[in-house]
C-alpha cells in the first residue's frame, strides 16, 4: 500500500461507529469518497460504483480489508462524522498546501446556501456555509456552517480564528462589516477591506459625505471588455478620514474607497457606486485589484461548486451528511486546482476517472 499525505492526515479522524459495526476502515471510506468525487461521482451509489470499478487501483493506496463499502455504509458514515473535527482536519491539510510567503494574498469570505440539502418533509431548511477562498493560492482554506444567512456575523470571526491569515488582506461583503469582525482581523495581524451598505447606515452616510467634500489621495480607472460588455471601474482612495465620527470604533481603520462601476451592454448603460472601509494604505490601482479579486470566491468557488460539482442538485440531508460532503467537494476542488495543467476542471475530472496515473499524480500533490 502506497501511503499519501491525504490518507495519513485523515487517519486522525475519530471514528463515530460502534466497534462491532466497523467492517471497513474509516480512512478508506473518506479517501475513497474524495477520489470518487474528484472523478465525477455525485451520489453514494456512484462512489460505490467508482470503488468496485477501480478496486485494483485502489488497493495500491487503500487497505480495503473487506473490499469496497456499500453506498448505505458510506451514507451512514458521513451522516455520523463530527463536522467540526472533519473541517478542522481539512483546514490542517490545506495549510500544508499554501504558499504563506505570498504578499497581500486576498482572502475572500462569503457564504453560500446548499439548496439541495433542504428537506421540506421534515421542515429542515437548507444549510448555509461560510467559506474562505485564497486568491493567491487558488485554494478553499476552510468552511463554517451557520443556521441561516443572518448568522454569518457570528460564524465569520470563528472561521477567521481557525485560519492562519497573518499578512493577508481579508475582503468581506456588507454582511460582515461589523466592528468585532474588523477587530478580529486586525488582532490576527492582517488587513481588511469591508463593503459598506445600509446595514451600517450612519457610517455609510458619513463616508458618502466625506467622499463628496474631500479630494481623493489617489485615483485609478480600469476598462474591461468581453462577452459583449464594457465595464469601467473608477477607484478613488481617501486617506484623510479624521472627520469620520465613528473612526475610533473601527479598529485599524485607515482609509475609505469609492468604486464607481459603469457597465455598457449593447446600448444600455448602468452605473453603481460602492463604498469600502479599509485598514491599509495603498494606491487606488492596488485597491481596484484587491476589490476585484473578492469576486474570485463567487466565480472560482461558488460557481464551480454549482456548475462543475452540481452542489445545489445533490440531495444529501441525513444528519451531518450535507455539511461533511461539502468538505469532500472542496478537498476534490483543491486537489484539481493544485494540478498545474491548463485543462479545464471538467476535463481534469474526466481524465482522472480514465487515467490512473493522472489520478495518482493529483492525489500525491
Amino acid at each position: 500500500m502506497t501511503r499519501t499525505k491525504l490518507y495519513d492526515l485523515f487517519s486522525y479522524m475519530p471514528d463515530p461507529r460502534l466497534n462491532r459495526n466497523k467492517k471497513h476502515n474509516l480512512t478508506d471510506i473518506l479517501v475513497l469518497s474524495i477520489l470518487a468525487v474528484l472523478c465525477g461521482a455525485e451520489s453514494w451509489n456512484a462512489i460505490q460504483l467508482f470503488g468496485t470499478t477501480k478496486i485494483e487501483f485502489l488497493k495500491q493506496i487503500l487497505s480495503l480489508p473487506n473490499g469496497i463499502p456499500s453506498h448505505d455504509t458510506i451514507n451512514r458514515v458521513f451522516s455520523l462524522l463530527k463536522p467540526d473535527k472533519f473541517e478542522s482536519i481539512f483546514m490542517s491539510w490545506v495549510d500544508t498546501l499554501r504558499d504563506k510567503t505570498l504578499l497581500n494574498d486576498v482572502i475572500a469570505i462569503d457564504g453560500k446556501t446548499v439548496r439541495g440539502s433542504k428537506d421540506s418533509f421534515h421542515e429542515k431548511s437548507p444549510i448555509h456555509i461560510v467559506s474562505a477562498w485564497s486568491n493567491g493560492n487558488q485554494l478553499v482554506l476552510g468552511q463554517c456552517k451557520v443556521d441561516n444567512k443572518s448568522n454569518e456575523i457570528k460564524a465569520i470571526p470563528e472561521l477567521l480564528e481557525m485560519l492562519d491569515i497573518k499578512g493577508s488582506i481579508i475582503t468581506i461583503d456588507a454582511m460582515g462589516t461589523q466592528r468585532n469582525i474588523a477587530a478580529t482581523i486586525i488582532d490576527n495581524q492582517s488587513d481588511y477591506i469591508l463593503a459598506l451598505k445600509d446595514n451600517q447606515t450612519y457610517l455609510k452616510q458619513d463616508v458618502e459625505s466625506l467622499c463628496k467634500r474631500m479630494k481623493p489621495d489617489s485615483e485609478s480607472e480600469t476598462v474591461e471588455k468581453g462577452h459583449g460588455r464594457i465595464e469601467t471601474r473608477n477607484c478613488k482612495v481617501y486617506n484623510q478620514i479624521q472627520l469620520l465620527e465613528d473612526l475610533e470604533k473601527w479598529k485599524g481603520l485607515k482609509s475609505v474607497v469609492q468604486i464607481t462601476s459603469q457597465r455598457e451592454i449593447r446600448e444600455k448603460k448602468t452605473t453603481e457606486i460602492r463604498l469600502y472601509i479599509c485598514s491599509l494604505l495603498d494606491e487606488a490601482e492596488a485597491f481596484n485589484k484587491f476589490i476585484r479579486l473578492h469576486w474570485g470566491i463567487e466565480n472560482k468557488l461558488h460557481w464551480t461548486l454549482d456548475m462543475t460539482f452540481r452542489e445545489d442538485e445533490q440531495r444529501k440531508r441525513d444528519k451531518n451528511a450535507a455539511q461533511n460532503f461539502a468538505v469532500v467537494r472542496k478537498i476534490a476542488l483543491n486537489l484539481l486546482k493544485q494540478e498545474n495543467s491548463t485543462t479545464s476542471l471538467i476535463s481534469k475530472r474526466l481524465k482522472a476517472g480514465w487515467d490512473n496515473d493522472f489520478l495518482l499524480k493529483i492525489l500525491v500533490i
